[in-house]
């Protein structure tokens, strides 16, 4: 495999590189708009009706769907203005694009999601049934993803080495980079045929990006910039998929705060394709309708073992809990207003004490705050799902992981900034019976974030996974490329 791990090479590599070509498919996006892209009425609903019911009559509807290719015979003028009659070859002599034939099989996806909107129950799964308010529509995700699991392949390219390529960190705050792309490696998701690929993944890791090639308090980004940017120029060269559509079919995964910076030094990679971030800030020109927010799950042994469950409601006697450093806006606004207080409900810290355990703390609360620091990602949203405790989101500009799905009202509190000094007030307005329910809630979306070793169907991985699809069949690509006409 090709090494881009040398200063001197990726210099070389990208003199040597030609600009990217034309796209050759254009792209209609079909879904609904940014504001409305949840799985709940909305969605889907600007897709027409499929006449594709399975794979067999696919080329035949293909057909039926372009009026000139109607009949076996037609007139047509010549150079000379007269009219002669063609025959056209048999639908079954046709042949058409890969292309076609994948965004066909996924108009049948389509339809079928399009369908589960007007059942009224979720279709029967030996594993796990969707059901209840935390999902916006559990019909409609729950064949979404048996569509997803049926269809959906993605081909992962296999340029570049480790440690920066094909590898990322497992036990860190940005341990979902190596998860998933060591996950995306033996996946059954993974195609290795490009023709048959709805996706391409980039797999390089931002984290090991910036661990192996950024220099120290330089504050200089042009080499980490930059070996993005030979890569992907790499890829370009020597495969024709990303100038195809101009990365609007590719996708990489980034926990790392840098991550949405690195990217921007890929135009294509920064406007078309799919970004799967955990620093998911619309404010830095994150777009839900197109990009992923993935959750940061801190995995200080490299699996969750010991980190998850906890105490009934009625063994959790504090009312809110939260410690961590002073960085960004949010979190001195907080600890300005509640640190260092008396009230025993109310225990907020900067730093926590000696011999006080901070899971065991999480473990004896009903809530636990989940601020912001410098940017807006945070482990604290996971480990209290992890662990029983209601998270307590108080964020700007953060589009939530998975709430495309995910009502995230129903099992967790939102809290402006500006109430932060009211938020004692905001919890106790809390019934308890509305309280017991969110943490019962919160207990079940927990499986949606666990992860799993091999991943488990509907856990984090599967979820980041479903998160593309969804995104995937937003987008309609055509090639106008037909063959035997």
């Amino acid at each position: 495999m090709l090494s881009l791990a040398s200063p001197s090479s990726l210099k070389l590599l990208w003199a040597l590189i030609p600009l990217l070509t034309a796209a050759a498919v254009v792209v209609v996006f079909v879904g609904p708009k940014a504001s409305d892209f949840t799985l709940n009425s909305h969605f889907l609903g600007n897709y027409s009706s499929s006449r594709f019911e399975n794979r067999d009559v696919v080329v035949e509807s293909l057909e039926e769907s372009r009026p000139d290719h109607s009949f076996n015979r037609t007139q047509v003028k010549n150079g000379e203005g007269h009219q002669i009659n063609v025959t056209k070859a048999p639908i079954s002599q046709r042949k058409y694009s890969d292309l076609k034939l994948l965004e066909a099989d996924l108009i049948q996806a389509r339809a079928a999601i399009k369908k589960a909107k007007d059942r009224n129950q979720t279709e029967d799964d030996p594993d796990y049934v969707p059901n209840g308010p935390m999902y916006w529509n559990p019909q409609v995700f729950h064949r979404s993803y048996m569509e997803m699991e049926k269809r959906f392949k993605i081909f992962v390219y296999e340029e570049g080495e480790p440690p920066v390529f094909h590898f990322g960190p497992c036990k860190h705050t940005y341990a979902i980079e190596g998860i998933f792309i060591q996950n995306m490696e033996v996946s059954h998701f993974r195609t290795f045929d490009p023709s048959k690929a709805h996706m391409f993944f980039l797999p390089f890791s931002v984290t090991m990006i910036t661990q192996l090639i950024y220099v120290p308090e330089s504050h200089e980004w042009t080499l980490m910039k930059n070996t993005a940017s030979d890569y992907v120029n790499v890829i370009a060269q020597k495969h024709p998929y990303w100038n195809r559509s101009l990365g609007a079919d590719h996708f990489m995964l980034a926990c790392h705060d840098w991550g949405p910076e690195i990217s921007s030094a890929i135009p294509n990679l920064y406007k078309n394709a799919i970004r799967a971030l955990c620093n998911a800030n619309t404010s830095e020109d994150f777009n839900p309708s197109r990009d992923v927010s993935i959750p940061e799950i801190l995995l200080p042994g490299g699996t969750t073992r010991g980190l998850i469950g906890g105490p009934p409601p009625s063994q959790r006697p504090i009312l809110v809990f939260y410690a961590g450093g002073v960085h960004g806006p949010i979190r001195p606004i907080l600890l300005q207003h509640w640190e260092n207080r008396t009230d025993p409900d109310v225990q907020i810290y900067k730093y926590l004490p000696k011999n006080v355990s901070y899971y065991g703390m999480m473990r004896k609360s009903r809530y636990c705050i989940c601020p912001s620091g410098y940017e807006v990602a945070s482990p604290r949203m996971v480990e209290g799902l992890y662990l029983g405790c209601v998270p307590v989101l108080i964020k700007d500009s953060y589009v939530i992981p998975f709430s495309d799905v995910l009502n995230w009202e129903t099992f967790a509190v939102i809290v402006p900034v500006k109430d932060i000094p009211n938020l004692k007030e905001i919890l106790m307005s809390i019934s308890s019976r509305k309280y017991v329910e969110m943490q019962r809630r919160g207990i079940q979306m927990r499986r949606h974030f666990e992860v799993n070793s091999p991943p488990k169907r509907y856990d984090v991985f599967h979820m980041i996974l479903h998160s593309i699809w969804l995104r995937r069949l937003n987008v309609r690509f055509h090639d106008d490329i037909e063959q035997g006409t």
